[in-house]
């Protein structure tokens, strides 16, 4: 129920602009109503996650680590983490066991909690060849398991593709060799920030995996929505310009409770002032806009209930805007952050 829920936000730096000043770090507001409180502070937060399966555990990605709350967000503590100023972008429970958690870093490195993220192990680098020189080191930025296969898990990388384990994380495969070869393709090659034209397609933001459909992988990245369903050997474009104007994939997500549903995250650019959440419901196959709203930023996060499908959220880039909706996409409201905040890069709630 929503009165028993939290929605959070993850504020981090601005991108372009320097002399702007604002709030950074998690915001956390009762999805029932009432006003946003600025429960950590001083830090920016790339990734804020809710626990699945525990509500009252949270966990902030920041500059520094990673930070955990026992108590619905209230208060975050740094956990037991070993790397100082280490950059986290990303989390995953593992379905089989809620004590282990994984995180994602930049520069890319993957991390393992067997404590219910208490404490993390640095796991074995994946030694992935760099193939792209851009301003920023690469990040991992979201992670997913197989529903099948729980040791196999894929990785989309900024600005470096996608990477596959199937033994928990212990080793690292490289499957973006099928991206650089639709980079070639002329409608398919983007160069702003790197030297390469392939930057685009390796431009990987999230990835995810229906269990309606549990060996294909979809993974959103600048140019599009592209799915492999042979480990990530090969990719396919789900040409989303038949569906939505805007195709700069931000996030995309599997509906918890619905297993063919899906919500993908559409704007036009990294740095836009225009976007729609879009929703499937045959695991990929089309899409609807869902949202009622207009943002005035980049869509960088959809924020799914763990148990209420009712509730969707999404954060825009700018002004700390935020909007969610309680009904199912029936009725949505603006619930923006105090300002001035800097720049918006994930909601959760739960």
């Amino acid at each position: 129920m929503a009165d028993q829920s939290y929605i959070f936000a993850g504020v981090a730096g601005y991108v372009g602009r320097p002399n702007e000043t604002g709030k950074v770090g998690v915001f956390r507001r009762a999805a029932a109503g009432g006003d946003w409180q600025h429960v950590l502070t001083d830090l920016e937060s790339h990734a804020v996650f809710v626990h699945p399966t525990n509500p009252a555990i949270v966990f902030a990605g920041t500059v520094d680590g990673v930070w955990r709350s026992t108590d619905h967000g209230a208060t975050f503590q740094r956990a037991n983490f070993p790397d100082n100023g280490k950059q986290i972008w990303s989390f995953l429970v593992d379905s089989r066991n809620g004590q282990r958690i994984y995180a994602g870093g930049s520069p890319v490195d993957i991390y393992r909690s067997d404590d219910g993220g208490a404490s993390w192990r640095r796991l074995p680098n994946p030694g992935i060849k760099e193939r792209a020189v851009a301003p920023f080191a690469a990040r991992v930025m979201r992670m997913v398991q197989h529903p099948k296969r729980p040791d196999e898990i894929y990785a989309a990388l900024e600005v470096n593709g996608v990477i596959r384990t199937s033994n928990g994380g212990e080793t690292w495969e490289d499957c973006s060799t099928d991206l650089l070869r639709l980079s070639e393709l002329p409608h398919l090659k983007s160069k702003i920030i790197s030297d390469t034209f392939a930057e685009g397609m390796l431009d990987g933001h999230a990835i995810t995996i229906s269990p309606g459909a549990p060996d294909t992988v979809v993974l959103a990245c600048r140019m599009g929505l592209f799915r492999s369903t042979d480990q990530g050997k090969s990719w396919q474009d789900m040409e989303m310009k038949r569906f939505s104007p805007v195709t700069y994939g931000r996030d995309i997500k599997v509906a918890p409770q619905e297993p063919n549903t899906m919500y993908a995250a559409l704007s036009v650019a990294a740095a836009s002032h225009d976007g729609g959440l879009y929703r499937s419901e045959d695991a990929g196959q089309t899409w609807k806009r869902f949202d009622k709203v207009q943002v005035h930023g980049t869509i960088m996060s959809v924020g799914l209930h763990p148990t209420d499908p009712q509730q969707v959220y999404i954060g825009a880039r700018y002004q700390g805007e935020v909007f969610g909706t309680q009904d199912g996409g029936a009725t949505w409201a603006a619930m923006p952050l105090p300002g001035p905040v800097k720049d918006v890069y994930a909601v959760a709630c739960g």
